[in-house]
């Protein structure tokens, strides 16, 4: 059967969310809840009139500050609806009941091929060490738009380093597990970018008996995301801007390379989700679980 998609907010994430699923045979219509241009898709400039569309299939990509309100909205108007909010969940802890809908929290890196890799290679591994680092330049984030006037440079819409790339902290746990202590964290603004949120993060933890190590930041200008794995007779990095996984297993090097396309981790999450495939998603309780660990860390904030 075809969908009816509504995306709610169509800066740079929404409209790439609308274009990639644009291409989904089995999507009819796309609707879209925006103050900014609507880019040719269905305009609606009231969410009062979301029961008029009954869509199959909704995207929260409001800024990270709004997407209580529209996620409270949605639960208490509709009911059977798939929903996905764009990571993360909220800007800060929340207290919402979902029983209507089924929601799903946009971390899709986990439908990467190297994460996917990963999460199997180390199953029943003795692994001593993980170090994670995630660093870009935020001015370079959005094209033809003044870095300055993102969320992501705003404290009070949500943004900031913790919760733009949470990404790290979602999927080292999908691979390993629970982070189950946090001995050192640092989340503050050191760089001379003019914003107001927090533009470098160190963790350092542990995830039972393997000691972790998690550095994000905004300002490296030279785009790197890599994980470094130790553990008994097997070492690991995982290049995920060259796709590229080198192993050194027992001695032999092994170097490993994917093709993966700019959009393929969210066409692979639309196209599990439309098909009603929720294996690999970040549940709505996972993503709870994540705001509880990022507002942690920032209590233990030196």
């Amino acid at each position: 059967m075809k969908k009816k998609i509504l995306i709610l907010g169509l800066g740079s994430i929404g409209l790439q969310h609308a274009d990639i699923l644009s291409k989904f045979k089995n999507v009819y219509k796309i609707f879209v809840f925006t103050k900014r241009n609507s880019h040719g898709y269905k305009k609606i400039n009231n969410l009062e009139d979301i029961k008029l569309i009954d869509p199959d299939y909704i995207l929260i990509c409001s800024k990270t500050s709004d997407h209580f309100k529209h996620l409270s909205f949605i639960e208490k108007k509709l009911a059977n609806k798939i929903i996905l909010v764009e990571k993360p969940l909220y800007d800060k802890i929340k207290n919402l009941k979902i029983k209507n809908n089924k929601v799903i929290v946009g971390y899709n890196l986990r439908y990467h091929p190297i994460i996917k890799f990963l999460k199997k290679k180390i199953k029943n591994k003795k692994i001593f060490s993980t170090y994670v680092f995630c660093g870009s330049y935020l001015p370079y984030w959005r094209k033809n738009r003044n870095y300055k006037l993102s969320y992501s440079s705003s404290k009070k819409a949500g943004g900031g380093v913790l919760l733009d790339l949470s990404h790290e902290l979602d999927y080292i746990q999908w691979i390993f597990g629970k982070i189950t202590k946090i001995e050192y964290v640092k989340v503050k603004k050191i760089s001379n970018l003019k914003i107001t949120s927090d533009d470098y993060v160190n963790v350092i933890g542990k995830i039972k008996n393997i000691n972790l190590s998690i550095n994000l930041n905004y300002f490296t200008k030279n785009n790197q995301r890599t994980i470094i794995i130790d553990g008994n007779n097997i070492s690991i990095e995982a290049d995920l801007v060259k796709n590229t996984v080198k192993i050194i297993e027992k001695g032999k090097k092994k170097l490993i390379k994917y093709v993966v396309g700019r959009h393929f981790t969210y066409e692979m999450l639309h196209s599990n989700i439309l098909k009603n495939n929720f294996k690999a998603a970040c549940s709505f309780r996972d993503g709870e679980k994540l705001m509880t660990l990022m507002d942690k860390i920032k209590k233990l904030n030196l």
